[in-house]
């Protein structure tokens, strides 16, 4: 876990998994750049359209809360 954290392309990562998070990191950071190759490569990795769908629901989500707690100034809670 601390590795995926650290740098999860050195992480031993599934070519599902990776294709997953290389998805998600580019949905969040630049949107704008998406394109059907993108989809199609999760695809070559493995997933289906409903798979896909998950991917980019839980990483809109997760985005949308995001912003709605920075918008609010919510903290995050401390580390344990």
């Amino acid at each position: 876990m601390r590795q995926i954290q650290k740098d999860y392309r050195e992480a031993g990562l599934s070519i599902r998994e990776r294709a997953i998070l290389d998805y998600a990191i580019k949905l969040t950071l630049r949107p704008a750049e998406m394109k059907l190759e993108d989809v199609e490569h999760l695809r070559s990795a493995g997933l289906n359209d409903g798979g896909i769908h998950d991917v980019v629901q839980v990483t809109g989500f997760f985005n949308l809360y995001n912003r709605l707690a920075d918008g609010l100034g919510i903290q995050p809670e401390p580390d344990w």
